[in-house]
């Protein structure tokens, strides 16, 4: 018999998720030039992550996808076995991202996002319309998981002594910033001809121009927001990434956000989300091979 088995394997629902929600987290990493995050150029903000990093991490949380996944089929319904569940995986997900990443936080809010997308895609393949996705998405964020940790992240903190909306309101609206704002520019960007990455840079930007990110606000307060959005804002209104004035712009805000050390860590994980509810949403229905 052959040493090789070189037959391809057939992946199951859970599996093709966790690929692509791995995918999309590696594709946001390596997106460039991306305002004050992470990329192939170098650290933006940061002094603690580097792209080889983000990898790693992103591809630590395969597990913890598929077993949402898995979860969402074996219980087949919205419900609080269902949210407590995902938020138990989640946690271990967390868990290990922080095994991997040596206990630096590269992917928590991406965990929350993109855990309640992949289980909302695979509670019904053959609904995959963003915003069904989205919907079944904030129909389990709702739900109240009675194990969950109290103490309030750092995000969380910062929503509430500024009023802003954290990362658990924004999933329980349906990811507004990824369906209103996200989405429609990468579609407008990809319509003009713009290109893939350029369109991504757009998309980042449109949630950037609203989203009270809380990263940035944690960093930088509320200048560093201010900067963050009227600066995204500057960058489409010059004709966007793919142009000669809105390149010119982008840049402008990269060196006004590094030097606030204002990294839109939320706006980042959030155009993940964008990537992943696009993918799917070009399925007709979730099959055996459909990525």
């Amino acid at each position: 018999m052959h040493a090789l088995n070189l037959q391809p394997k057939t992946l199951s629902l859970a599996e093709q998720l966790a690929d692509l929600a791995v995918d999309v987290l590696i594709d946001e990493a390596d997106l460039s030039p991306k305002p004050a995050l992470v990329d192939r150029r170098g650290n933006g903000a940061h002094t603690d992550l580097h792209l080889g990093l983000m990898h790693a991490s992103a591809l630590s949380l395969w597990p913890a996808f598929r077993e949402m996944a898995e979860a969402a089929i074996e219980f087949g319904e919205i419900g609080l076995p269902l949210r407590e569940a995902v938020g138990r995986i989640g946690r271990e997900g967390e868990q290990a991202m922080l095994a991997t990443t040596g206990g630096v936080n590269t992917h928590r809010g991406a965990i929350w996002a993109l855990g309640l997308l992949v289980t909302g895609a695979a509670l019904d393949p053959q609904s995959t319309g963003a915003s069904s996705v989205s919907l079944r998405a904030a129909r389990l964020a709702l739900l109240d998981d009675r194990h969950a940790p109290r103490p309030l992240s750092h995000g969380a903190q910062v929503a509430r002594r500024y009023g802003a909306r954290g990362a658990r309101e924004e999933a329980q609206l349906g990811f507004p910033a990824v369906i209103q704002r996200a989405l429609p520019q990468l579609k407008r960007s990809r319509a003009a001809g713009h290109g893939e990455q350029n369109a991504r840079l757009d998309a980042l930007l449109a949630i950037m121009t609203t989203l009270a990110d809380t990263c940035v606000l944690y960093r930088a307060g509320e200048q560093g927001l201010h900067t963050m959005q009227r600066g995204a804002q500057a960058v489409l209104d010059a004709g966007g990434s793919a142009s000669l004035a809105g390149r010119r712009r982008l840049h402008e805000l990269d060196e006004q956000l590094i030097a606030l050390n204002a990294s839109p860590g939320g706006a980042a994980d959030l155009l993940a989300a964008c990537l992943f509810v696009d993918r799917i949403e070009s399925c007709d229905g979730l099959t055996q091979g459909a990525f």
